[in-house]
């Protein structure tokens, strides 16, 4: 039922196996230049340690503060463990309002600090000691297990003050400031690591964990000799550390140049950050929408969709006028949607456009646009995945998966088994199993283990 201009048109997009091994092989490259001192300063694949050691065993116990601020909202979570791999969580949700995203970091600290306050008073903890594991997802140097120094903002934010600075003494700080709750920072950590703990409490197998919603990062466990920049101290007792990828930058030195498209270098030509984050660009959450809509507007232009109505120009002007207008969870809607109904697709389209009972035919290509947007992005985070899963030293790997993007688009998780299938080693056992509560209760299981190696 597609035309063959529809599947020209979408052609970019699809990855052969050449460009597949192709990327596979460059991603692995720069792996291995971001561990490496020599080379790390030119790598864009930086791979940070995080100074996080110890996997949880499932024996924790206690209560401990979680704080997750990784986009518009952040998460504050009292998580009680109470051994045997269990675990109660109690949280609540606070808005990042848009002047303090963009204001100064100290304000986004102190508005942080006045939520936790507020939080703990709720729950009756104002007066207990509260250790708390800070999960802070934006890319960071780590110089110790509580030490984050901003590299970068990225999602939207861009805080003046912060940069270059260590973001756990400026969360202390402001909880100094308002003195009236115990809250000590024990650790800050990214949000992959959290989930791969969250992962590795409920499973001991997981040694990956990646994160696909409004960014796209990864963490993996590596062996401490492989890493360069892990202060030799830590190398003595312990024989492994996770690694922070920041996969979100590959292709920022040309890597990825042979496989985007027009479509993804004006989606960067108009982002806030210009010629950084481009694999992140082309698989996560706050970019994908996106890609769909400068595609649309291509499939207008050239007749290939809603050929029946006169009024391609006026939904034309509708795409132009508001680049987020094509929401990224709209891909997951109309994939899930089924045929001949259409009803969530026709839906969409309404509220796009206005245009009552969009036919078969327009549903079924716009369909076909989302599933190559987001087959691409599946394609892109499995060669990530399978580079990182052919890395670790263990033969049976559990990926921990979390994020809006891969959790609630239907076939994001089969898209990228095709893909691990073809790249992961053979003498691999491999799964990947779905984060629950992932960065919150990653955290505090983090803040946990570092209180226990006290």
């Amino acid at each position: 039922m597609l035309d063959a201009e529809v599947r020209e048109l979408m052609q970019a997009f699809v990855l052969s196996d050449y460009q597949v091994q192709e990327v596979y092989s460059r991603f692995c490259l720069e792996v291995a230049r971001g561990l490496k001192r020599s080379t790390h300063p030119q790598a864009n694949v930086k791979c940070f340690p995080t100074y996080v050691q110890d996997l949880p065993t499932g024996d924790e116990m206690g209560k401990f503060l979680a704080l997750d601020l990784g986009g518009t909202n952040f998460r504050v979570l009292l998580v009680s463990l109470k051994g045997h791999h269990d675990a109660t969580v109690v949280s609540q949700i606070y808005a990042v309002p848009k002047d303090l995203m963009l204001g100064a970091g100290v304000e986004l600290f102190d508005h942080i600090a006045d939520c936790l306050a507020r939080f703990v008073e709720k729950h009756d903890m104002k007066t207990a000691y509260l250790p708390l594991g800070f999960t802070f997802s934006f890319p960071c140097v780590q110089l110790g297990l509580k030490e984050g120094i901003l590299v970068r903002w990225t999602k939207g934010f861009d805080c003046s003050g912060a940069v270059g600075e260590d973001v756990g003494r400026m969360l202390h700080e402001a909880i100094q400031r308002r003195g009236d709750a115990d809250i000590a920072v024990v650790a800050i950590l990214n949000d992959t690591t959290g989930t791969l703990m969250s992962c590795a409490h409920r499973n001991p197998d997981c040694r990956v964990g990646v994160i696909v919603g409004t960014g796209c990062n990864a963490c993996y466990v590596e062996d401490v000799e492989n890493v360069d920049l892990l202060n030799a101290d830590f190398k003595r007792t312990k024989r492994q550390v996770i690694v922070n990828a920041e996969w979100g930058a590959f292709g920022d030195g040309g890597q990825l140049d042979f496989v985007r498209t027009e479509y993804d270098r004006e989606v960067d030509e108009k982002s806030i950050n210009r010629s950084e984050q481009l694999f992140e660009k082309m698989t996560a959450g706050m970019y994908l929408g996106n890609l769909v809509r400068l595609v649309l507007l291509r499939a207008l232009e050239r007749k290939l969709i809603f050929k029946l109505t006169s009024r391609r120009p006026e939904f034309a002007t509708v795409l132009q006028k508001n680049p987020d207008v094509f929401e990224t969870r709209y891909i997951s809607e109309i994939e899930a949607d089924t045929f001949p109904e259409f009803a969530s697709t026709r839906k969409i389209v309404k509220q796009l456009f206005g245009l009552e009972k969009a036919s078969v035919e327009d549903c079924h290509t716009l369909k076909y646009i989302c599933e190559c947007v987001a087959k691409r992005a599946a394609t892109l985070v499995a060669i990530g995945v399978s580079g990182l899963v052919n890395r670790t030293s263990n033969r049976r790997v559990v990926v921990g998966m979390d994020g809006s993007v891969y959790r609630y688009h239907p076939k994001f998780d089969s898209y990228m088994r095709q893909i691990l299938q073809k790249l992961v080693k053979a003498d691999k056992e491999w799964d990947i199993m779905l984060s629950e509560d992932g960065s919150g209760r990653g955290a505090a299981l983090v803040a946990a283990v570092a209180s226990k190696s006290k």
